[in-house]
């Protein structure tokens, strides 16, 4: 599964969501990736409740098709603020 897969399932399946795939630190394996997500979806959820909503969007691609994923999950707000 590649970076762009990933990103649209993500995008798809999480509301209002803007995320950012890629291969960390330069690792051009395609079931290593690194994932920025943005959504209002995240407001008031801990970051273990985060991740699992873009785990759940990934489905059982996260069990099959990726090894590892490096997720970072922001509100809109924190964000803008991080940025």
């Amino acid at each position: 599964m590649n970076a762009d897969d990933v990103k649209r399932l993500i995008e798809e399946n999480v509301e209002d969501a803007e995320a950012t795939v890629t291969h960390p630190r330069g690792e051009h394996d395609e079931d290593h990736l690194a994932a920025t997500v943005v959504s209002p979806a995240f407001e008031g959820e801990t970051l273990v409740a985060q991740h699992q909503l873009v785990y759940d969007a990934l489905g059982d691609h996260m069990t099959t098709d990726i090894h590892a994923l490096e997720l970072k999950t922001y509100t809109p707000e924190e964000y803008e603020q991080a940025e």
